[in-house]
Formats: C-alpha cells, sequence, structure tokens
C-alpha cells in the first residue's frame, strides 16, 4: 500500500466534491470497474501529492492537465510528480483538458493499451 500524507485526506475528498469538467467526463468513461475491469481512484493522495486518477493493478495514475499546468512553474513541479511517482514503480500518463473533450476516445485508448 503507497503511503500519503494524512493532511492530505481531508483536500482529497474537496478535489472529489469539485472535480473539473474534464476530470467528471473521464471518471464517467473509467469508473465502475470500465477499465478492463480495474478499479479506478480518484483524486488520490500518494506520498505528499494528489492524482487525478489511480488504478492500482495497473500501477498508473493518469493527471489531467489544464491550461495553467502550461507555466514553467507548474510544469517543474509537475515533472517532480511524475518523477516521484516512477520511484513508487508507478506510470504516469497526461493527458490536456482539451484533448478529453476533442479526443476522447483516444485519450481512452491510450489508457486502455497502458493499463
Amino acid at each position: 500500500m503507497l503511503q500519503y500524507g494524512r493532511h492530505l485526506k481531508k483536500y482529497s475528498r474537496r478535489l472529489r466534491k469539485e472535480m473539473t469538467e474534464a476530470e467528471r467526463v473521464l471518471w464517467s468513461r473509467i469508473r465502475g470497474k470500465q477499465l478492463k475491469g480495474l478499479k479506478v481512484y480518484r483524486q488520490k493522495p500518494i506520498g505528499r501529492f494528489v492524482v487525478d486518477f489511480y488504478c492500482p493493478k495497473a500501477k498508473l495514475v493518469i493527471e489531467l492537465d489544464g491550461s495553467q499546468h502550461y507555466t514553467e512553474k507548474l510544469q517543474a513541479k509537475d515533472e517532480t510528480r511524475d518523477r516521484y511517482m516512477m520511484t513508487q514503480g508507478l506510470k504516469t500518463l497526461r493527458f490536456s483538458d482539451k484533448e478529453v473533450f476533442e479526443n476522447l476516445t483516444g485519450v481512452l485508448e491510450e489508457i486502455w493499451n497502458r493499463a
């Protein structure tokens, strides 16, 4: 079981209640074991981070990035997060919100192929 900072539990609950539209769209297609029969969690604390989606059996983290993620500062934070996930033996897939809205089928295919 992956460890996480206990202080993140309340924060992750709030994020689940306040999902972005792109997160809602993707969640509707991967929840309830729709992904190869695998359980997927949303807004899951891992280490000192909260990831958008996490599939433990596939060791897969899925992140959706809004436009704010394309600033230099947030790209550096995302790289740090991705490196941490790699040290935990997890693969990270990143998609933009735009990709979810404009090419949901392609996003789902890539997730399916990596799971």
